[in-house]
């Protein structure tokens, strides 16, 4: 079984995900490259402003790396998609709690300031939703891929139902085993 197998490709579900991941990953990917056109030094710890953020070579190379990564997921779609922007999310958000340790210290390698870290913390928070959209809720509709694969007894049932494989009387009886 492959992850692409899991989310039809169709299903409006992959075209959200795709789309938080190229938009994410466009934005890290026109910070990196805006680091890369003014020359920062790799290393420096005090960093040089690019678009109202402080930013170093080394921030830039992983944020060119990142934004890649995630337009990479974008063209790859379905579960890859939704898995790597919950991961890349939490990674950023978990990122934020790092930095904000370290702030004004000689092991703040990335040159992050509090606008960074805010930063950090709202597109983390952006690429976790567009990578849970549809898939961790207590209400997902009968067609979503993933209710129907953590309740596939469910969604057989619901599947004879709508073919019409039960009569009147067993569906009724089916339809309030299935609600409760």
């Amino acid at each position: 079984m492959t992850l692409r197998d899991e989310l039809p490709t169709d299903h409006h579900l992959a075209t959200v995900h795709r789309r938080g991941a190229a938009l994410s990953g466009v934005v890290l990917m026109v910070f990196g490259i805006l680091g890369f056109a003014d020359r920062l030094a790799f290393f420096d710890t005090t960093g040089q402003q690019i678009l109202g953020l402080s930013g170093n070579g080394l921030l830039s190379l992983i944020s060119v790396t990142v934004g890649s990564l995630l337009i990479v997921g974008a063209f790859v779609g379905g579960d890859f998609a939704s898995t790597l922007n919950m991961t890349v999310g939490g990674l950023f958000v978990l990122s934020g709690f790092v930095h904000l340790a370290i702030l004004e210290r000689s092991i703040n390698i990335l040159a992050f300031r509090m606008p960074n870290v805010l930063f950090g913390f709202a597109m983390g928070l952006m690429i976790l939703t567009f990578g849970m959209y549809g898939r961790i809720s207590g209400g997902l509709p009968p067609d979503n891929p993933f209710r129907r694969r953590r309740h596939p007894e469910r969604a057989r049932e619901e599947d004879r139902m709508a073919s019409g494989a039960l009569g009147p009387a067993a569906r009724t009886g089916a339809l309030s085993l299935i609600h409760t």
